[in-house]
């Protein structure tokens, strides 16, 4: 929902010459807001036209994927073992995996194809919950108000309030955890209030859901009971303890990529993946990258020469594993 995906008409830029990029008569992308374009001077670029998102992710990922398996039903003389190929939708959501039967896949271990920059090996990502605050207000007049009139509106204020501002996503980075305020409605009468809480640290994912009910608690204590009604959810936890004991599924993306001229980039993710989940679904499932950037908005682009180092990638990782 973050930004329009129909009609989408991407334009390709060859031989980029790391220049602002102009996307339509009203809209640039410009190399002082987005630094990274710098290191795909050279290569050949598809961008949007500026009025809708692009769509790499995760079209980036499946089109490498039928790349590398169109090329291995053409060369049968490349060995490999046993392969299992599997796409999920609604990952954006977090419903990717809801129905995946990783029994019936049939694999020891996996990787997902849903990474962004040249390199990026993914295997740790955020534990993530959210949070949803339903707020049942008492709208009387205000010319008679006092000491009568509960505006939903300021109790949901009051919420955002008092969460940290220091631990908001537009303030932290690395593996710096979050209170993310992703929607707020309603009216005097009743309104909501919703969150996306984040951290890499198990402990202190615990804690910042603790410390939203004890927000709630220490409201409830000023307004009155039934005002304020929490949901917590949990949604996706850090796949790094259920990849750790497994060092050959790094070991080998590593040697792929370097293979494929290739420079590993291990870092956490700022998000969530199915790798995630599956990796809890007892198929260990790090991230690998694709080429594409910016995601979710008009200013998403992907390398098509990264696109086939990530295609070459998956085959000599397949090869790896036929060993």
């Amino acid at each position: 929902p973050d930004m329009s995906g129909a009609n989408i008409k991407p334009q390709i830029i060859e031989n980029y010459d790391g220049e602002d990029i102009r996307l339509n008569a009203n809209l640039v992308m410009k190399v002082v807001d987005f630094p990274e374009l710098a290191y795909f001077k050279g290569h050949t670029l598809i961008t949007t036209d500026g009025t809708t998102l692009l769509g790499a992710d995760d079209k980036a990922g499946v089109a490498e994927i039928m790349t590398a398996a169109e090329y291995l039903i053409n060369h049968p003389e490349v060995a490999h073992g046993k392969i299992r190929i599997g796409f999920t939708p609604d990952e954006e959501v977090g419903r990717g995996v809801d129905f995946f039967n990783v029994g019936k896949f049939g694999a020891k271990f996996a990787y997902t194809i849903d990474g962004g920059f040249e390199g990026e090996l993914e295997y740790e990502n955020f534990n993530a919950a959210s949070a949803k605050m339903v707020i049942q207000g008492r709208n009387v007049h205000p010319g008679y108000a006092k000491d009568k009139m509960i505006n939903a509106l300021q109790v949901a204020a009051d919420i955002n309030s008092l969460l940290p501002a220091w631990e908001r996503p537009e303030h932290t980075d690395g593996y710096e955890g979050f209170y993310h305020l992703v929607g707020l409605g309603g009216s005097v009468e009743s309104a909501t209030i919703d969150y996306i809480i984040r951290d890499h640290d198990r402990e202190k994912f615990e804690l910042k859901k603790q410390y939203m009910t004890k927000v709630v608690d220490l409201l409830t204590r000023k307004y009155g009971e039934g005002v304020i009604t929490l949901t917590l959810k949990d949604q996706y936890y850090n796949m790094r303890e259920m990849v750790e004991p497994h060092p050959e599924v790094i070991d080998k993306a590593f040697q792929a990529m370097k293979q494929a001229g290739v420079t590993p980039i291990v870092r956490p993710i700022r998000g969530g993946t199915d790798g995630a989940r599956l990796s809890y679904m007892g198929l260990p499932c790090p991230n690998l990258f694709t080429g594409g950037m910016n995601f979710h908005g008009k200013f998403e682009y992907c390398s098509l020469d990264t696109m086939h180092k990530a295609m070459q990638t998956i085959l000599n990782l397949i090869q790896l594993w036929a060993k």
